[in-house]
């Protein structure tokens, strides 16, 4: 990453990830993260056409949505995704039906109120119970930030991210299990602090590439994926690959818990002023949280967990375990909108977008990460976004 962005990254450390993110947050009153009880699902169908929202809303920007809903229609072509159907009563058949019909609509809606009608008359419209169970979800960002790399190590690019290692155990949707020890057994894998302070994956041909700043390599892991930029002139992608069986803890929930920002005063200036006068302190935060992420390289993409392409703001990520894989899905919430560089408003936003990533700290029904794309610019508004909303879900009656 260019020093450039770095003060937008760190404004993306008080806000991204978890319920309360990085920033680690206030008290609160609502539990986003709340797991589910086993066996329940996160959605809900809705009954009364008065509890719909306003779909007329997400008609005037439409903008990458066919894109994306072709991105789940390739998804649903591979064998291995009926593996996850039936979700409640949306069938493998129902859920490719679903994204050919509203394809069709997209093309026949005439205006707002004519989409608010079609979907009233042909979908079945669900909503996420939420933490609460009744439906408030905590809306977050992410994206791809861009960093400048090295294939070898150099005395300026020292910090690698690291590709998946043969130990690893993952079931077969890729949820992390443990380590596989050379007698056979699984155990949990090591923390990021045992990783980096022994030099666990070192010198085992593991390094993708290599980042000039810790911090650098921390940000990859929350985001799940970085566009690489190389002194020759090439880039790539360093796509998610994995991670460990370990939680994922807040770096900034800890910072304010050992009282070294109040919540309350938590702001990009805060914490670029803390950690510029004390940068000795910046490791020991990382490894508070032991969770640790693995890439591999992709000329495409970004991809989700899906693998297939994802769409800013066409694209969301939430927990597989309960939610329906590649769905259309249907954001009622807020979200910063960039007038200049120097000024971000917060504002309505009402958006289609397609079920096709999982958060990697998202595990409940109240939680949901908008992919908002790549770059410096995608950085500041992820970082600024957290608003409480709605999330619905429709399916082809």
């Amino acid at each position: 990453m260019n020093q450039g962005l770095r003060a937008i990254v760190i404004g993306l450390l008080c806000l991204s990830m978890t319920s309360c993110g990085w920033l680690g947050c206030r008290k609160k009153k609502k539990d986003y993260a709340k797991p589910l009880p086993p066996g329940v699902m996160a959605l809900r169908k809705l009954t009364d056409p008065k509890d719909y929202p306003d779909f007329g809303t997400g008609f005037k920007n439409r903008q990458g949505l066919v894109e994306a809903i072709d991105h789940s229609l390739d998804y649903y072509r591979k064998p291995s995704s009926k593996q996850f159907f039936p979700y409640l009563d949306i069938s493998h058949e129902r859920a490719v039906k679903t994204l050919e019909v509203f394809k069709k609509v997209l093309a026949e809606a005439k205006d707002p109120s004519d989409l608010n009608r079609i979907i009233a008359d042909r979908f079945d419209v669900y909503i996420s119970i939420g933490c609460d169970n009744e439906g408030t979800v905590l809306f977050t960002g992410y994206c791809t930030p861009i960093f400048k790399g090295s294939r070898t190590r150099t005395p300026d690019y020292k910090y690698p991210l690291y590709k998946l290692p043969p130990d690893l155990v993952k079931k077969p949707d890729g949820t992390p299990v443990g380590r596989r020890t050379p007698a056979g057994s699984i155990v949990p894998y090591y923390t990021r602090s045992e990783i980096e302070t022994k030099q666990l994956l070192a010198g085992k041909s593991l390094e993708l590439v290599w980042l000039r700043d810790p911090l650098e390599v921390y940000i990859a892991h929350v985001q799940g994926s970085a566009r690489i930029e190389l002194a020759d002139g090439t880039e790539f992608i360093a796509g998610y690959a994995g991670k460990t069986d370990r939680p994922y803890i807040s770096m900034g929930l800890a910072m304010v818990a050992d009282g070294k920002i109040r919540g309350d005063e938590l702001s990009l200036q805060k914490i670029i002023q803390y950690f510029d006068k004390h940068p000795h302190e910046l490791r020991s935060y990382m490894r508070k949280n032991p969770c640790y992420v693995f890439f591999t390289e992709s000329d495409g993409g970004p991809f989700g967990s899906l693998n297939t392409p994802v769409i800013p703001y066409r694209s969301i990520a939430t927990d597989k375990s309960v939610f329906p894989r590649g769905l259309i899905a249907y954001c009622v919430t807020k979200a910063p909108q960039m007038k200049t560089r120097d000024k971000v408003t917060l504002e309505p936003f009402y958006s289609f977008a397609l079920d096709q990533d999982t958060g990697g700290a998202i595990r409940s029904a109240g939680r949901c990460d908008i992919y908002m794309g790549v770059g410096p610019d995608a950085l500041l508004l992820a970082g600024r976004t957290r608003s409480e909303g709605k999330l619905y879900y429709i399916a082809v009656k």
